[in-house]
């Protein structure tokens, strides 16, 4: 029972005390009065939460940190009674969100919608939802309130910066010897037909076979000889540092600024991940194939491949990727250089300060490989020193390497040659 109901009862029992005792009328109706507010409240607030439609949709359920994500909330009065007054307060665990709103006087029979933005300023997914309905009578002696689970889940892509001149290895020149490897990009290399099948697209077909089979035939292809990209994010948790930092909060003036930016929390995680992404991106804007491999809460391999399906692969294992992992850059690349064509790119991005990463360079040198180093000073993160000696016996073996520290601007630091000091 709360508080108004308790002082309501006591009123009510007052009044009928009063009348008993004194025998006058004044008194009963005075109790007549409070148990009619009484149950009167009570049945009011019953039907206060009923016959109510509630619908939250948004135009996209993907989208990138620094980005603004727009939610429609939807409120349908489906009883002829009007709604005095409606809470509705959004529990979602998105960061920042700004979709709890208090609605009055909503007529029987017509809805309010009202538009919540958001600027997004952590990655991962989030379940848009919770949300619950609050109401009661008009004096509040009887709130009610439902609950409603979340119907999707917004999935929020790493930050990504664009990268002017990264190193970019050219291992094996198109025309040279074929990989035999099937791919579904349209690549110069046909290496036979087959049937059509439904959601074939039209410029694959083969019309000279077609005619002759009388049946639509299509044509297949396979990996241009040009290699691979391999990004390996170190991921393992012994390396990794951070400092301590609040969740940014964009106020509602910032929201009109769609191309505010947003800066990278001090964390070699973090910006161990942006990097990766845009990285990738980059490598598949010049026609590169570009596969990932980490080691974080699991293991996560995504053999390479071309287009825009494949960054949206890879960028979905980023958003949920966690640095928590066991296994160490140079565990890693040993179990996996086997899948890897001679002549590929391989870029190492790792925190660490272990005397084991120049040897993982030297190593994918002596397997026909192309190195390029990513690292991330772990010291400005707040760990401990070492990352300019690692540096140093990397640029002994002449592999090309990038230096970010924390609070660097990743366009600059990626697209730059580093030159020590």
């Amino acid at each position: 029972m709360t508080t108004g109901q308790r002082i309501v009862s006591l009123l009510l029992l007052l009044s009928l005390a009063a009348g008993v005792a004194t025998g006058s009328q004044l008194y009963y109706r005075i109790a007549f009065f409070w148990a009619l507010l009484f149950f009167g409240s009570w049945l009011w607030s019953v039907l206060a939460v009923r016959k109510i439609g509630f619908r939250r949709s948004a135009r996209t359920l993907r989208a990138q940190v620094g980005q603004i994500f727009e939610e429609r909330f939807e409120i349908q009065n489906n009883s002829r009674l009007p709604r005095i007054w409606l809470e509705v307060r959004d529990n979602t665990s998105l960061p920042g969100s700004d979709g709890s709103r208090v609605l009055t006087l909503i007529e029987g029979k017509l809805s309010r919608s009202y538009l919540a933005r958001t600027r997004l300023v952590q990655r991962g997914v989030f379940p848009l939802g919770p949300t619950t309905l609050g109401s009661g009578d008009l004096f509040g002696l009887f709130p009610k309130s439902i609950s409603l689970p979340a119907q999707d889940a917004l999935l929020v892509y790493p930050m990504m910066v664009d990268i002017q001149s990264f190193p970019n290895p050219p291992g094996l020149l198109p025309g040279g010897e074929a990989l035999r490897r099937r791919t579904h990009q349209v690549t110069p290399n046909a290496s036979g037909v087959r049937e059509y099948v439904t959601g074939d697209p039209l410029n694959r077909i083969h019309w000279m076979s077609t005619a002759r089979r009388g049946r639509l035939i299509v044509k297949e292809f396979e990996l241009d000889p040009l290699a691979d990209v391999w990004v390996f994010l170190d991921a393992e948790r012994a390396v990794q540092a951070a400092l301590p930092t609040e969740l940014l909060r964009s106020s509602p003036d910032d929201l009109w600024r769609r191309s505010e930016k947003i800066s990278l929390p001090p964390s070699t995680e973090e910006y161990g991940v942006s990097i990766a992404a845009s990285l990738v991106r980059d490598y598949l804007r010049r026609g590169r194939a570009v596969g990932l491999v980490s080691a974080g809460q699991q293991v996560t391999l995504i053999a390479p491949d071309r287009g825009g399906r494949q960054l949206g692969k890879i960028l979905e294992a980023l958003a949920l990727l966690k640095a928590d992992g066991h296994l160490p850059l140079r565990a890693l690349v040993e179990t996996q250089v086997k899948h890897m064509v001679r002549g590929s790119t391989v870029v190492l991005i790792t925190p660490s300060i272990d005397r084991d990463t120049p040897l993982v360079a030297d190593y994918l040198l002596q397997r026909g490989l192309k190195p390029v180093v990513v690292l991330l000073d772990v010291a400005s993160f707040g760990g401990t020193s070492g990352t300019q000696a690692v540096l140093a016996g990397i640029k002994v073996l002449g592999v090309p390497t990038r230096l970010v520290a924390n609070g660097a601007n990743l366009e600059v630091a990626l697209s730059g040659e580093y030159r020590s000091s």
